[in-house]
Parts: C-alpha cells; sequence; structure tokens
C-alpha cells in the first residue's frame, strides 16, 4: 500500500510502541496499582526476571504474527501464514522465560495432536482444534493473549476492509482463544488500529457496526464503562474484556488535555500503574497509540535499550511495521532494511567540526560517519536515513537514529519539534554519560544545526537563536528551513505546543 510520510511513521510505530509498552510493565507485572505521580521506568525484573528494557511473551508472539505476515503480503490469511505463525510461537515457547497459561496449554496440546498424527509440527489446525478443545473443558478461554498480540494484524490489512480485518482477527484469536469475547475483542482492537494508522484518529468503536447487533451493544457498554473508569478499577485484567477496558480507559482518562507524544508516554505509564498485569494492558495500549502516534512520538529513552525475543531492537520492530504497512514484503535493497544507504548523488556530505559550547559533540555530514572509529566516538545521533550496517563501530544503544525530513511541509514530520527535542536530549543523554558524540545529518545544514542550537542552548545557557549564531561561525553553510527555525523561537519562548 502506498503510505505517506505520517502514516509510513505510524504503521512503523505499533510495534514498537507495542514493545515499549510491554517492557514499561514488565517490572510491575502483578503488583498493586501505584499511586498517581508514582515514577514509572523500564526496570526490568518482574516475577520472571526480565532485564531493564527487555520486552516479553506479549511482544515476542506479537514478533512472531507479524514476521509471518509479512513474508506473505498477498494473502496474509492463507493457511501457511498461521502454521508459520503457530511453528514460531512453539520455538519460541521452548525457550521463553513466560508463557501465559492458557497458551501453553494449547502449545502442549497441539503438539500431541501433531505426534498422534505422525507429522513433526503441530499445524493451524492443530491450535484451533486444541484451543476448541481447551475452551469446551474449561468453559472459558478468554484469558487476554490473543488481544495482547494481535497488533500485527492490522497492519497486514491496511489495504483491505475492515470487515474482512475483524474476521481475520477471529480466525488468529482461536489459534489459542476460542471464546467469542477473544475473537471479538481482537476484532475490535484491529480495526480501531487500522484506523488510527490510516487517519491518526483514535476511536475504538471504530468496528461496533462489524458485530451483531445485540453484542455490539455489549462491548458499547463496556468501552462507556471503560471511559467511566481508570485501570486500577479493573481488577481482573488477566481476562480479555477488562485488559481491553483497562487499555482503553488508560487512553481514554488521560486524552485531555494532551495528545501526541505527550499523550503517548502518560497513558502508557497510567496503564502500567493500574496493576495487576500490566505489561499485557500497556502492551495492548501501545499498539493503538503508536498507530495513533507514530514511531516519533516514542520517547528515545524507551527506545534506546528495548530489545527481545528473538534478538530484536527498537529498529527492527519499526522496520517490520513499515514493511507490514506497505504490504510489499521484506525490502532488503531499502531502507531501512538495507545494509547501507547511499547518498553519492548528494556531492559532498563531508565536513566535521566541534559544537563551540562542547568540543566533546562533534557535527558533520553523513560522510563523517566514516571517521567515527579514527576520532574514538562512542556514540552517534543521526537525524537522517541510515542503513542497517552504516555505523558498524559503536553499540546498538550508542547509535540514536531519528526521523526527520528537511523539509518545511507539515505533512512531512511527524511530530518535528518533539523529534529535534528529543535528538538533542540524546546528544545530552550520551555526554552525560562521558561519551564522545557525533550529531550529523546529510550535509549538516538545517538538521543538525538546529539539533546542535537546541543542545547548545542547554549547555552554555543562552537561547537557542544565540547558540545557533556560534554555530554558523563553525558551521557557515548552517541554514535550519523555515519550520525549523520556527522551533527555535519556540524554545526561545518556552513555547511547547507541541509537546516537546
Amino acid at each position: 500500500m502506498n503510505l505517506n510520510p505520517l502514516q509510513n511513521d505510524r504503521a512503523a510505530g505499533v510495534l514498537v510502541t507495542l514493545a515499549a509498552g510491554d517492557a514499561l510493565g514488565a517490572g510491575y507485572e502483578f503488583g498493586a496499582p501505584l499511586p498517581d505521580g508514582t515514577p514509572v521506568s523500564m526496570k526490568g525484573g518482574g516475577p520472571f526476571g526480565f532485564a531493564p528494557a527487555e520486552w516479553t511473551d506479549d511482544a515476542s508472539m506479537a514478533v512472531a504474527l507479524a514476521d509471518a505476515l509479512v513474508d506473505a503480503p498477498s494473502d496474509p490469511g492463507s493457511p501457511s501464514v498461521l502454521t508459520a505463525v503457530v511453528r514460531a510461537w512453539t520455538g519460541w515457547a521452548t525457550e521463553a522465560k513466560d508463557v501465559g497459561a492458557q497458551t501453553s496449554s494449547v502449545i502442549a496440546a497441539a503438539r500431541r495432536l501433531a505426534v498422534a498424527a505422525g507429522r513433526s509440527y503441530a499445524d493451524a489446525g492443530d491450535f484451533t482444534t486444541a484451543a476448541a478443545e481447551f475452551h469446551a473443558r474449561t468453559g472459558r478461554s478468554a484469558g487476554n493473549g490473543s488481544l495482547m498480540r494481535t497488533a500485527p494484524l492490522a497492519l497486514a490489512y491496511l489495504d483491505r476492509s475492515p470487515e474482512e480485518l475483524m474476521a481475520q482477527a477471529g480466525v488468529v484469536s482461536t489459534l489459542t482463544h476460542a471464546d467469542a469475547d477473544a475473537q471479538e475483542a481482537c476484532g475490535l482492537w484491529c480495526v480501531a488500529i487500522r484506523k488510527a494508522v490510516l487517519t491518526g484518529v483514535l476511536d475504538v468503536r471504530a468496528g461496533l457496526g462489524l458485530l451483531p447487533a445485540a453484542r455490539a451493544a455489549v462491548w458499547l457498554e463496556r468501552i462507556e464503562v471503560a471511559e467511566r473508569s481508570r485501570p486500577r478499577d479493573f481488577a481482573r485484567n488477566g481476562w480479555v474484556v477488562e485488559a481491553f477496558q483497562g487499555a482503553w480507559s488508560a487512553i481514554h482518562y488521560t486524552s485531555a488535555p494532551t495528545s501526541g507524544p505527550p499523550h503517548l508516554r502518560v497513558a502508557l505509564e497510567e496503564a502500567v500503574r493500574g496493576g495487576r498485569d500490566t505489561d499485557t494492558v500497556a502492551a495492548i495500549a501501545g499498539g493503538l497509540l503508536g498507530g495513533a502516534y507514530g514511531y516519533s512520538a516514542v520517547p528515545f529513552e524507551w527506545r534506546q535499550h528495548l530489545h527481545g525475543w528473538p534478538g530484536l531492537r527498537a529498529r527492527d520492530l519499526m522496520a517490520l511495521g513499515m514493511e507490514l504497512g506497505r504490504g510489499e514484503g521484506r525490502r532488503l535493497e531499502s531502507w531501512p532494511r538495507a545494509v547501507t544507504h547511499d547518498y553519492s548523488m548528494w556531492g559532498r556530505t563531508d565536513g566535521l567540526v566541534r559544537h563551540p559550547h562542547d568540543d566533546g559533540l562533534w557535527l558533520g555530514g553523513v560522510a563523517s560517519i566514516a571517521q567515527v572509529a579514527e576520532l574514538g566516538i562512542d556514540a552517534v545521533v543521526s537525524l537522517c536515513r541510515l542503513g542497517m550496517e552504516d555505523v558498524p563501530s559503536v553499540a546498538v544503544h550508542d547509535h540514536a537514529t531519528f526521523w526527520v525530513v528537511d523539509s518545511f511541509d507539515a505533512g512531512d514530520n511527524a511530530h518535528p519539534d518533539f523529534v529535534l527535542r528529543e535528538a538533542a536530549a540524546a546528544v545530552e543523554r550520551y555526554r552525560a554519560e562521558g561519551k564522545t558524540v557525533l550529531l550529523h545529518c546529510v550535509r549538516a545544514e538545517s538538521r543538525t544545526p538546529t539539533v546542535a542550537a537546541l543542545y547548545g542552548a542547554r549547555v552554555a545557557g543562552i537561547s537557542p537563536l544565540e547558540a545557533l549564531a556560534d554555530l554558523r561561525r563553525v558551521l557557515p553553510g548552517a541554514r535550519p528551513n523555515s519550520l525549523f527555525l520556527a522551533v527555535l523561537r519556540d524554545a526561545e519562548t518556552g513555547d511547547d505546543r507541541f509537546g516537546a
């Protein structure tokens, strides 16, 4: 599907924000609700001993679903896709720190069915049968395990109808969770994510008209209860209905007066403070918030160390989300999946100078990354597209990447003020750790001096425009475009209308 720049950013944000919410909640799982104002961080730990910023089973199962879907863009509902998903889940479960009780039971039963049939692995049919038997035996199978992982399906159905997405969400849910509540919750949440990515609107009611009238009335009442409540009010959020309500109440409760990046942050923190199944509620909320606000709205401090099964980082999830949204499969030769990104058509992109207010910060064009090892640079802050291996000499968590296009068109950049300030904050974070830093874009003419001025203002105690004047003495070609100059002027006056 041909996505515009803002839709592309929003598609990229779905999996990253889902995983960020998951990792944020991991250290608080099964705890009591937290008092208002209690700081929430990716501290890790919790009952299963996750590392700081490590995602849990929620994002891991979503990644497996996304991987299978991205490899079949023309037929995301095929039996072969579903079998690829359940095979990945089976492999993951053998090494996972935590597998939900219902999911674990279904995986074990599906394996037994496969062995009885003389097959070496369980297919989608085995899983669906095992899940149906679990439901028949227990009389209930409405845990939150299918809702927590469902977000990638919405990306795979951006160019298809909401009706098809609603139906397929139910099919994917029945691989482990056959209960009608689980199927409908997945369908409603997927349709809401689809609308968020396409329009930027948060609308959990978008799929109600696709349900039978009686069921739509039930879910409307549940949504209205969520909007009168807070996540802490849903003590049984291991049940899919209360997990759904807890996630939506976190989003709705924090929606006024915030929007954009500030809303994304406070909503996920509210989800975690709700207690009990914190990682799952925050992961569910994250998938929808990421769809509405995008990758660019996720705080760098959350993205920096984000990681999890099977050895992926935030950038991998960003790439996977983009590819799913475009529906073109894995684009190994294109950004962001390509090994390198070619800037040869831009002419000279070299030049390297020290920041006038901090000689531990280098400023340059994209060609300057070739000098990182030679100059003993420890961290890189990139303001332009790069390939996966364009900066091989620094650790992954010491390479901060930001989506910002040198354009004054508001339709080309999501949350430009927030992104530019986040980039300056990343420089400050690395410098506080004692690292020598390279800040660069393509030619160090617009993006780099803007971020350098924001950073310089903080460290030198001067205004951003004064910092820019000082920068022009070492970067005579510095000429931020009108949008970026407006960001500097807003920083000058303390205007925070962009939500930095």
